[in-house]
C-alpha cells in the first residue's frame, strides 16, 4: 500500500518549506526513539522541551551509536537489540566503560555491509559531542532517579585545540573577485561545461554574492524563498539556529543579482510543481536547490579561484569566514558582525578580528619616522 501524500496546514509564520524540514527531523527523532530502551521515555519529553531541533536528533543519533555499542561491542549488555537494553544494565555502567567507549572505540572503528567495509576516524570533536550526549543523558537519568549515581564526573575530559587565527581558511580579496569574474564571464570552462553554465551563472552569482555578504548558513540560503524577499521595504527573512526569524537588510548589489535570477534566469513558476515554486533557487531539474548540490557548487568556484583541484575547493562554511575578515578589515566592529553572523559567542568572531591586527602591525612595522642609527 502506497504512502499518503504529505500535506501541509500551516497556521504558522513560518514557510511551508521551512516546517517541511523541521518534520522530516521530528520523524527522524522519533524512529530513533522507537529503537531505544523505553525507560528513556521522559528523557525524549525534555529533549523534545529543552533544547533546539538539531541538537536533539545529535542527542538522539549519538545514544543511539553507544546503545548499538553496549549489544554488539562490549559486555555491558545482553540484550539482542537496543530496544531490550534494560536499566539494571544501564545501571552498572561506569565512567570508566563510557571512557573506554570514547577513547578506544570511538576514535576508530569499522562498519562493514556486504560491498565493502568502512574505517570511520572521529577526531576529538566529535569525539567530545558524544560525551556532552552521554552527559546529559546519565544526569537525566540521575536526577530522576532511574539511576543511583552521577557518573559523569569521572569522564575523562577531551582536549580540544584552541582555535588559531592563521588556521582559518578563506579567500583573500583578490580571489574573490576572480570568483566573481569566473562566474561572469566563464571564461575558464570548456564548451561542453559552458552549456551548463549559460543556464546557471545568474543563479550562481546570486549564491556566492549572498554567501560572501551575508556570511549566511549553507542551510539559510537553502531555505530561502522568493516570498522570503520583500524588495519595497529592503529586506529579507532568514531562518536561523533554534528556528530563530531574523530580517536582512539588502544592499544595491544583492538586490540587483537576486532581481536578475528571478527576472531573466529563474523558471517559471507555471512550470514548476507546487512545492517548489516559491524556493529561490532551483536545480537543473527544476526543484529547490539540495544542501549538498550548494556544496558542490561552492567548491567548484572556489577551486577555480583559488587555482586547485575540485576536492581542494572551499565550503560555504569558509564563504562565511571569508564575509566576515572582510567585514572587519573593512572597520566594522566586532560586536556588529557577530550580530549580522549570528556568533554566540564573540570569542569567536575575535578569531576573525586577528586578521586586521596583523595589517596593523605590518603598516606600523614598515613606516618608521626615525634611523635606526639615530
Amino acid at each position: 500500500m502506497s504512502k499518503n501524500r504529505l500535506l501541509i496546514h500551516n497556521k504558522s509564520d513560518k514557510p511551508d518549506n521551512i516546517v517541511l524540514k523541521q518534520n522530516q527531523i521530528v520523524e527522524r527523532c522519533l524512529e530513533i526513539e522507537g529503537q531505544l530502551p523505553s525507560f528513556m521515555r521522559d528523557f525524549f519529553l525534555y529533549l523534545k522541551s529543552g533544547v533546539a531541533l538539531s541538537t536533539r536528533l545529535a542527542y538522539l543519533e549519538d545514544i543511539f551509536f553507544f546503545c548499538r555499542y553496549l549489544i554488539h561491542s562490549s559486555s555491558l549488555s545482553q540484550a539482542s537489540s537496543t530496544t531490550e537494553i534494560s536499566i539494571e544494565e544501564f545501571s552498572h555502567i561506569a565512567a570508566k566503560d563510557i571512557n573506554r567507549f570514547l577513547g578506544d572505540y570511538c576514535s576508530r572503528y569499522t562498519m562493514e555491509n556486504e560491498e565493502y567495509t568502512k574505517i570511520v576516524e572521529n577526531h576529538n570533536r566529535s569525539l567530545a559531542r558524544k560525551k556532552s550526549s552521554l552527559s546529559v543523558l546519565f544526569k537525566f537519568l540521575y536526577r530522576d532517579e532511574i539511576i543511583s549515581k552521577n557518573i559523569t564526573d569521572g569522564f575523562n575530559p577531551i582536549r580540544l585545540p584552541k582555535p588559531q587565527p592563521d588556521a582559518i581558511k578563506k579567500l583573500e580579496i583578490d580571489e574573490v573577485a576572480k570568483m566573481l569574474d569566473i562566474i561572469e564571464t566563464g571564461s575558464v570552462f570548456t564548451e561542453k561545461e559552458k552549456i551548463y553554465w549559460q543556464k546557471t551563472k545568474l543563479r550562481d552569482k546570486a549564491i556566492i554574492v549572498l554567501f560572501i555578504t551575508y556570511g549566511l548558513r549553507v542551510s539559510e540560503l537553502q531555505q530561502l524563498n522568493v516570498s522570503s524577499f520583500n524588495f519595497n521595504r529592503g529586506d529579507f527573512r532568514i531562518y536561523r539556529k533554534r528556528g530563530k526569524e531574523v530580517l536582512m537588510p539588502l544592499n544595491k548589489t544583492c538586490e540587483r543579482v537576486i532581481k536578475e535570477y528571478i527576472k531573466d534566469e529563474r523558471p517559471l513558476d507555471s512550470i514548476l510543481e507546487d512545492y517548489d515554486k516559491d524556493a529561490l533557487f532551483l536545480s537543473i531539474q527544476n526543484k529547490r536547490m539540495t544542501i549538498r548540490a550548494i556544496r558542490n557548487l561552492v567548491k567548484k568556484y572556489t577551486s577555480l579561484a583559488l587555482g586547485t583541484s575540485r576536492d581542494s575547493g572551499y565550503s560555504p562554511h569558509k564563504l562565511r569566514a571569508t564575509a566576515a575578515t572582510s567585514l572587519i578589515q573593512q572597520g566594522f566592529s566586532i560586536y556588529d558582525v557577530q550580530n549580522l553572523l549570528d556568533h554566540d559567542n564573540v570569542t569567536t568572531t575575535q578569531l576573525y578580528a586577528a586578521h586586521k591586527k596583523d595589517v596593523k602591525r605590518e603598516i606600523v612595522k614598515n613606516f618608521e619616522w626615525l634611523d635606526e642609527e639615530q
